[in-house]
């Protein structure tokens, strides 16, 4: 049986602040007793405690993590194609580049992000109230810089120029204007480079919440994405990969991706889901389950070959992985790792996919037509309950791995004119030994030039990483740096590369007017 950690928010946007009652008394301004307020409230590192949880809790709901978080990477790369006419009008909208304000999609992640924030900034603006444990205490406030840092880097990525915030917001003159960019990603850098000071390694941490580990890796991406590349290559090199805290690669691929095999040593990060087995999902706004309801993931529906397949991979996805047809030595095998495809088992091998069952659009791979799906995160593998019908799951979101580790230290070493060292991170990848592809340089890659090793670093983080919410970031950084021969996106303008600030922040906060 596997451990479940589950982490249940206390708090909306913040604890409440006191509540004004009238009645037919004199006693005008009450209280209400029942409402913990921030002045009763934080006095005990368990309070402190519960109130990161809801940290937690913000990240894994249905507009982050459950649901919204993964469509809008998702939609914003080239790694997806539209499933078939059952896409809805916001998501098909992000998907063709014409997101307006009002996206519905776009605003519950914009939304949640701000809700990690002021949850993450109550907590540390409220902690040193609660003496009674400062060990527990310190390791919250590191948590909540590492929450906090985590949404500044979703933000700067994917809006560029924000709000930022670092105190509770009490008043209507608290609202900031936009920050540049390069201000976003400093505050997401300070944020988790201070959480990595203090937080424990995984050793001595509970199942699903933060750790020095995952800290460094996550400041390695946000480096990364600044241009840094030695202070993300420094960063990255302080991950350990020895001992009780050591982090690897798995001899199976697929432990990645399957709920057996959650939190294995390849997992820096990943957000918790249970499944509940009464196939309900809490879609928000009062209905499912309700708001303290433990969550699953609709991830397994939304993507799924036999349910409602909204998402495919994309064409050139199908086509990225290495085969004989094309002149490769062998068959990538994470292509039937990553992908379904027509005639693949599943149900514990007991039942056969058909193009019959996987209804919408197909793909062209190598120039045929085939139904392809996406297999990472998939439940189709177990039994048959889980294989057809409306059922989301409780396989945990992994949000960064060791592999992804290795392929950033690959592109800083390439960055900063290392090519062998880069070499030798792409290879620890493809011996991994449930995957074995020959080691570079090959026919179709040589890695003798910069622009070599250029290439083989974007086949192999598809190889590797494809519809794991990471291409659309890449794409931002990459194209900048000159790294594609074809812009990838169809729609893109350099007015479209951010997404744009919701219309009802810029009705709501006078400084964005």
């Amino acid at each position: 049986m596997k451990r479940k950690h589950i982490y249940v928010g206390i708090l909306a946007a913040g604890i409440a602040t006191t509540v004004i009652t009238v009645s037919c008394n004199k006693d005008l301004d009450t209280a209400n007793q029942n409402k913990p307020t921030t002045n009763t409230y934080f006095g005990t590192a368990s309070e402190i405690e519960a109130s990161t949880n809801a940290i937690y809790s913000a990240w894994k709901g249905f507009n982050l993590v459950a649901r919204e978080w993964f469509f809008l990477h998702d939609l914003r790369s080239d790694d997806v194609a539209s499933g078939g006419p059952q896409l809805e009008a916001p998501r098909r909208q992000i998907l063709l580049g014409v997101t307006d304000p009002s996206n519905p999609v776009m605003n519950s992640v914009w939304n949640s992000l701000y809700v990690v924030i002021n949850r993450s900034n109550t907590v540390l603006s409220y902690s040193p109230r609660a003496t009674d444990n400062a060990a527990t205490v310190s390791r919250c406030m590191a948590e909540a810089k590492f929450l906090r840092g985590w949404a500044y880097y979703e933000l700067a990525s994917q809006w560029g120029s924000v709000p930022v915030y670092t105190k509770v917001v009490t008043v209507a003159t608290d609202a900031q204007p936009k920050s540049p960019q390069a201000a976003v990603f400093a505050q997401a850098v300070k944020d988790l480079q201070e959480a990595a000071a203090v937080l424990p390694g995984k050793s001595a941490t509970t199942l699903g919440r933060a750790t020095k580990g995952a800290a460094y890796a996550m400041l390695g991406r946000t480096l990364l994405q600044t241009g840094d590349y030695a202070g993300a290559k420094a960063a990255l090199l302080n991950i350990p990969t020895t001992g009780a805290d050591g982090y690897g690669l798995t001899d199976r691929y697929l432990d990645n991706f399957e709920e057996e095999t959650e939190f294995n040593k390849e997992s820096l990060l990943e957000i918790i889901f249970l499944d509940k087995g009464n196939n309900n999902f809490n879609w928000g706004s009062g209905t499912g389950d309700g708001a303290t309801a433990e969550l699953t993931t609709i991830r397994n529906q939304e993507y799924n070959p036999v349910a409602w397949r909204n998402l495919i991979p994309s064409d050139r996805v199908l086509n990225e992985y290495e085969n004989t047809l094309t002149g490769a030595a062998k068959n990538d095998p994470r292509y039937g790792y990553s992908i379904y495809q027509s005639g693949d088992t599943y149900n514990k091998g007991q039942s056969v996919l058909a193009d019959g069952d996987q209804g919408g659009e197909s793909s062209k791979l190598r120039g045929n037509t085939v139904k392809a799906s996406w297999r990472k995160f998939m439940i189709l593998y177990k039994e048959s309950k889980d294989a057809a019908g409306f059922h989301p799951g409780g396989n945990n979101q992994r949000i960064i791995r060791y592999a992804e580790v290795l392929l950033m230290l690959a592109e800083c070493e390439i960055e900063l004119g290392n090519l062998s060292n880069a070499v030798g991170y792409l290879n620890q990848i493809r011996s991994r030994p449930s995957v074995a592809m020959p080691i570079y340089p090959t026919t179709q890659f040589p890695v003798t030039t910069k622009a070599d090793l250029i290439k083989a670093l974007l086949h192999e983080k598809t190889a590797e990483l494809a519809g794991e919410e990471i291409r659309n970031i890449d794409i931002l950084r990459w194209r900048k740096k000159g790294y594609f021969t074809t812009e990838p996106l169809s729609w893109y303008t350099a007015a479209k590369e951010f997404l744009p600030i919701p219309q009802s922040e810029i009705d709501n906060n006078p400084k964005l007017q």
